[in-house]
């Protein structure tokens, strides 16, 4: 079995980890341990390219939503180096306010390039 199908469920969560870190220095670790040095990121509203342009991306959403945490959302899964997850954002204890699903190519199991996909979205989010 290859890694993205056997660790698919670990590399989401992982994933969503670095999205709630709010500590620069913890974050650039989680992003170093669970994606290549080559790492791009995409969605509708930003790009990213390399560790520390994902790091400021994650930085930048922080700050514009503070307080808010990502959870997933159902299962992760996976088929040959491709992944696919869906998550929630909002304010810690409240209904979420944003979701997404993400699909992602793995190498020897971390992430190489993450599309994210906006499902819901309030108006002035």
């Amino acid at each position: 079995m290859n890694t993205a199908a056997h660790d698919a469920h670990a590399i989401a969560t992982g994933y969503i980890a670095v999205w709630n870190e709010t500590d620069a220095a913890r974050r650039a670790a989680l992003i170093d341990a669970g994606w290549t040095a080559d790492a791009r990121y995409v969605d509708p509203m930003a790009q990213a390219s390399g560790h520390e342009q994902i790091s400021a991306l994650v930085g930048a959403v922080h700050q514009r939503y503070p307080g808010f945490r990502f959870h997933l959302l159902g299962k992760a899964e996976a088929h040959g180096d491709n992944l696919r997850f869906s998550w929630t954002l909002g304010p810690s204890g409240a209904d979420d306010l944003i979701q997404g699903t993400d699909f992602a190519q793995v190498d020897a199991g971390k992430l190489r390039v993450v599309t994210g996909f906006l499902d819901k979205v309030p108006v002035g989010a």
